[in-house]
């Protein structure tokens, strides 16, 4: 390697691990191939970053989204071509819907090659081009240094999300020269002028009835202290979507809870009869919007968000402002809210009243219900400053609905892309990230078997897991949407399991089975008291519904 005036010649394969360590990467989560065997070996020789192998490409990018989630950082994910490749996309789709930033580095075939048909040669950047914020295919090594730079911060800035890095094997063994010292400079950040916010300001003392929906974006602008202040300051009811938890307590006197189909019905009926809606970087989804008619909605909400694709959507607002939701909290609250916090008390003496609507889940026999298992699980874990992940289906409702969270305790769930087997990989990626905390993997015997392999990971790397399988023998939710759709039809939703115990065993893994809801909080005691991962597996009422 040759130095001068902090110009070094290195490798394309040194230059890509240098670049990353510039940007103060310290861990990928990968799994090799023999196109990125170049960086492979600059990894082995790296003592500056960390790899952690996982079993399968698809869990490398929800690992490195769980540790996206956890520290705030860029996840890093590489792996191999063709398949390597095609197995990112579902991961990539996920981080894309609920914007977290990834970078994922594909190997390509040698720029010669590419086009051709070869052996492992797949037009990753083509693939992805829907669900990535950027995408870049590199064929010669001078454009490394500049790309990933450039990556990194479309990734970071703005609605994060992930970006597609395609690198032709050639360049891993080019020559090139690699500049120490070249500058990182931020991307600029709309910021929020007076007038916008005296005109929204207006808006709130001119209505009678507001609300204030806290969407994702809340969580990515880690704003919680200005959240904190505004609510205190302005009176106004808060409720969030799902992707919103955590952003404010639930023993909040003026938190209500969850919106849409799943939510609570003191959230929604707020909403319903609200003639202001301030929504904090919420989408309105489907699985919100269904619940509303279309004038419930309409005309009525103030659009606060970083993305301006994500203006009018869903919903066309009566009003939006394009920019970061702390910046717009932070001036709102340098604001005299004093007349608006009095003018509000009556209004929120009635809707306390609406908390009478959420119904207590009820059992349906004796055998163990999934509810009071997170029931238990909220009382052995409420002084607990834990992560919970969750898979997708009723095991994830169930969790959202009796588990409380606060900025110090989330929830990592697939927002918008609904996808099996995220759980796993993404407590993974958030023990790596912290681990000395807790995480707690909330999941269902089917979304449990879309990662089983992962358990090898987290032996591997002794992470602090405790796996909580609800297991009722099948696919929960979609047999709940055929027992009220499809006349109890159950087609293809029955499935079968292995002994849980005794596979987790063979990964070197304790583990417990549980039926009854006499031993569960003597299962938490030996999980959590245990080093390394443990998985409970509850067997649970079949019939179940949220």
């Amino acid at each position: 390697m040759l130095i001068k005036n902090n110009i070094q010649t290195v490798t394309g394969a040194k230059s890509v691990i240098n670049t990353l360590k510039f940007l103060g990467v310290d861990t990928i989560f990968g799994y090799p191939g023999g196109i990125v065997l170049d960086l492979y070996d600059e990894i082995y020789k790296c003592q500056d970053v960390k790899h952690i192998l996982v079993r399968h490409e698809q869990a490398a990018v929800h690992a490195a989204e769980g540790y996206a989630r956890a520290t705030g950082k860029c996840g890093i994910v590489l792996v191999t071509s063709g398949p390597g490749a095609t197995n990112t996309v579902t991961g990539i789709v996920n981080a894309y819907h609920d914007g977290y930033p990834l970078i994922i580095l594909t190997g390509q075939v040698d720029k010669n090659l590419i086009g051709k048909n070869a052996f492992q040669e797949a037009n990753i950047c083509e693939i992805t081009k829907s669900c990535t914020k950027a995408v870049f295919q590199i064929t010669n090594a001078k454009d490394i240094q500049k790309t990933i730079i450039k990556a990194h911060k479309i990734a970071t800035k703005g609605k994060k999300g992930p970006v597609v890095i395609d690198m032709a094997k050639n360049i891993f063994t080019e020559n090139v020269q690699y500049d120490a010292n070249i500058e990182s400079k931020d991307l600029n950040i709309n910021l929020i002028n007076n007038i916008d916010i005296e005109r929204i300001y207006n808006r709130i003392l001119n209505c009678e009835r507001p609300v204030v929906v806290l969407g994702g974006g809340v969580n990515h602008s880690a704003c919680y202290n200005e959240l904190q202040q505004f609510v205190s300051n302005y009176n106004i009811p808060v409720v969030s979507t799902m992707m919103g938890l955590g952003a404010i307590e639930r023993k909040n006197p003026l938190y209500f809870g969850m919106v849409g189909i799943f939510g609570d019905n003191s959230a929604n009926e707020i909403l319903k009869h609200s003639d202001l809606i301030i929504s904090l970087g919420a989408r309105f989804n489907d699985r919100i919007t269904c619940m509303f008619k279309n004038d419930e909605l309409r005309n009525k909400i103030i659009q606060i968000e970083i993305n301006p694709e994500e203006i009018a959507n869903n919903i066309k607002p009566k009003d939006y402002i394009i920019g970061d939701i702390k910046d717009f909290l932070s001036q709102m609250n340098s604001l005299n809210a004093s007349i608006i916090k009095e003018k509000f008390i009556d209004y929120n003496l009635n809707v306390k009243k609406l908390k009478c609507l959420n119904k207590p889940s009820k059992k349906q026999t004796n055998m163990l219900h999934s509810f009071e298992i997170m029931q238990k699980l909220q009382e052995f874990t409420k002084d607990k400053n834990v992560i919970f992940t969750s898979e997708v289906g009723q095991h994830q409702l169930w969790a959202v609905k009796e588990l409380s969270f606060n900025p110090n305790r989330k929830i990592f769930v697939s927002g918008g892309s609904g996808t099996m087997g995220f759980g796993l990989p993404a407590a993974i990626g958030a023990s790596v990230a912290i681990p000395d905390k807790t995480v707690v993997c909330i999941t269902g015997d089917g979304s449990f078997q879309m990662s089983i392999g992962e358990l090898a990971v987290c032996k591997d790397y002794g992470l602090n897991i405790k796996i909580i399988i609800l297991n009722n023998g099948y696919l929960g939710m979609v047999r709940q949407l055929q027992q009220n759709n499809f006349g109890e039809r159950y087609s293809q939703t029955k499935i079968s399991n292995p002994d849980f115990v005794k596979l987790s065993q063979s990964f070197g893994i304790d583990a417990i089975k549980v039926n009854n809801s006499n031993d569960i909080e003597n299962a938490f005691e030996k999980a959590f008291k245990s080093i390394g991962t443990y998985i409970i597996d509850c067997e649970t009422e079949p019939m179940e519904t949220v």
